[in-house]
């Protein structure tokens, strides 16, 4: 059987990254394996801050062009992305505001900001490799390490198919055969960039004294979403959009100074307006809920921290059929290693957190950039069979991502960034304004 240089397990946006990387710095003999049967136009939008953008530049600079691009075809629509993303408090006044545009945030940190659909930022990291690099409908089950590689072990077709740590699933997905086969690959190292339900993890945590740290653990959060409501009376859109869409068509309204309290996140598209409620919500709460009991546990939320009328009637008219829920899960940082033996988890996988900080995608950037200018170190002394050296690599890697990781997960648990000015700034500053380290490939 071949063996691969790398394989990368997952082929999300850090996993595609990571391929991308690695072929820029010479290294071709690499595999990408994912669980999907077919790329499906599923996920939110994502927000690329400066620290992301300068990860993606670093890794591959026509990745970087590509993602610019489906930004900037965006700003030529004549419904273009707002430019502003104003935060209010209950009242509807404003407690501060956020600019989206790219030369704004270039400007003040080096870099800019844009805003892409999951799927899209996925198709253009995709179309940059060989389509022979990317087989999907491989759902890696197990890794066991042999004398000189790893097996990664996969199934095809499986029956479980949707993940609930995952993004946002459309319906009608295409129902699974029940036919199954597995297979296998090989490989000198493994990079897991499968996500928060890490597959890997779980089986380099499987062996330790406390196995439980291979699962995710429930935040605490969650959001339950509502992605349009037209059915809305000419005078309550009116007395919205005045109130709380008056700068641009998304603003987050709630009392930011308290983390647990309830936060609407509203948004307009075309005729309609949407919501996104994140929210300390239970987990038992949510298990099994959808439609008209997911319209009902928004009302409640909004109703018990005081929302304005307005606010409650919108809610109240928000048909079950559009209602969704996903529960956000952690994987703290402070847990155990990253890496045993020639694998090594990126992004989620390592790290994973909910997106208040926007931070979830950016960072999983600045991994794969670590990570490859780690594995590059691998290929250029032909480290490939030794274990010592592989095992200090990623030990560097992880030496300087994981304190980074310590403070972005509480700014993202605690949000106190948003607290007050100062706090914001200096927040900004400490993760927007850095730049790579080429040594170790973290950015500083």
């Amino acid at each position: 059987m071949n063996i691969y240089d790398v394989v990368i397990v997952g082929a999300g946006p850090v996993g595609l990254a990571t391929a991308l990387g690695l072929r820029q710095r010479g290294i071709e003999n690499i595999l990408v394996v994912d669980q999907t049967r077919a790329f499906r136009r599923v996920g939110q939008v994502v927000d690329l801050l400066p620290n992301g953008l300068k990860a993606v530049k670093y890794i591959d600079s026509n990745a970087y062009e590509a993602v610019k691009k489906i930004y900037f075809s965006l700003q030529k629509q004549p419904s273009k992305p707002s430019s502003v993303w104003v935060y209010k408090d209950l009242q509807g006044n404003n407690v501060h505001s956020t600019s989206l545009s790219f030369d704004y945030w270039f400007e003040k940190y080096g870099e800019g900001r844009v805003s892409v659909a999951w799927y899209d930022l996925q198709t253009a990291l995709r179309q940059l490799l060989p389509e022979n690099i990317v087989v999907i409908n491989n759902r890696c089950i197990d890794i066991q390490e042999e004398d000189n590689c790893v097996r990664i072990n996969c199934v095809s077709d499986a029956t479980v198919n949707i993940n609930p740590y995952a993004y946002w699933e459309e319906g009608n997905l295409e129902a699974p055969s029940q036919q199954f086969k597995t297979q296998s690959f090989r490989a000198k190292l493994v990079v897991a960039a499968d996500g928060i339900n890490s597959t890997v993890r779980k089986v380099i945590y499987k062996n330790i004294s406390d196995s439980a740290l291979g699962e995710p653990e429930y935040s605490g959060f969650a959001a339950v979403f509502c992605s349009e409501i037209t059915e809305i009376s000419n005078q309550l859109k009116t007395q919205i959009e005045e109130k709380y869409l008056n700068e641009g068509f998304i603003s987050t309204i709630g009392n930011h100074a308290v983390t647990e309290q309830p936060r609407l996140m509203l948004f307009r598209r075309d005729d309609s307006i949407g919501y996104i409620l994140h929210s300390a919500l239970p987990l038992k709460v949510l298990e099994n809920k959808s439609g008209t009991s997911l319209v009902e546990i928004t009302s409640q939320e909004v109703e018990k921290v005081g929302f304005p009328l307005e606010l409650k009637q919108l809610v109240n008219l928000s048909p079950a059929v559009k209602m969704q829920q996903r529960p956000y899960y952690i994987h703290h940082a402070t847990n155990s290693t990253w890496s045993k033996g020639r694998t090594v988890l990126v992004g989620d996988a390592a790290h994973g957190m909910p997106p208040f900080m926007a931070q979830g995608a950016n960072q999983g950037f600045e991994d794969a950039l670590a990570i490859t200018t780690q594995i590059t170190n691998i290929a250029q002394n032909n480290n490939w069979d030794n274990i010592q050296a592989i095992t200090q690599c990623f030990q560097t890697y992880e030496k300087y991502r994981r304190p980074f990781m310590e403070y972005i997960q509480h700014a993202t648990l605690t949000r106190f960034p948003l607290s007050s000015e100062k706090l914001s700034q200096e927040y900004s500053q400490k993760v927007y304004s850095r730049n790579l380290d080429s040594t170790t490939g973290v950015m500083l």
